[in-house]
């Protein structure tokens, strides 16, 4: 839980809910600004107790690393899925893997999961009650532990640098 460190704890959020009022209501009257930045102070101050703690970035140029990967990842995912599909005389090889996570944090668990999910041809499928491993199902496999191996490398053992250092 975060405890509010003033009566703005969150000046970021607190700008975009302004942001949108306005562009709800399409207007920039006195009023409506008046309106819009009561509630962008009473909304962050009234659900603040829901939030989980902001996670800590411990290498954020590694993050940004870790984005260019995902992002190149995922255009080479389209093309070799594209790939698959167009070939109808190619038997795809549909798996259900169960991962092993190394990751403890839920926060950096949501994101790996989101990673696999939006890279094309992998889905997260399911994360086990005891958080220790994660359902994930591929569309073409060769090799089940170079699959694991690959994620473990390409995408856990980043976040868990960055996030769990």
């Amino acid at each position: 839980m975060i405890k509010p460190r003033s009566w703005l704890p969150t000046p970021v959020l607190s700008i975009l809910l302004l942001l949108v009022w306005l562009l709800l209501v399409r207007s920039v009257a006195f009023g409506q600004i008046v309106l819009g930045s009561a509630l962008a102070v009473a909304i962050p101050l009234a659900t603040y107790r829901f939030w989980d703690a902001e996670p800590r970035i411990g290498k954020p140029l590694k993050l940004l690393r870790f984005a260019l990967r995902v992002l190149k990842d995922i255009v080479i995912a389209n093309f070799e899925v594209a790939y698959l599909i167009s070939n109808p005389w190619r038997k795809l090889r549909p798996h259900f893997i169960e991962y092993p996570l190394m990751l403890e944090e839920r926060f950096t668990i949501t994101l790996l999961a989101s990673t696999i999910s939006l890279t094309p041809g992998t889905v997260s499928a399911n994360l086990r009650m005891d958080g220790k491993s994660l359902l994930i199902h591929a569309l073409d496999v060769d090799d089940e532990e170079a699959l694991i191996e690959q994620i473990r490398q390409r995408y856990e053992q980043p976040l868990k640098e960055i996030y769990e250092c």
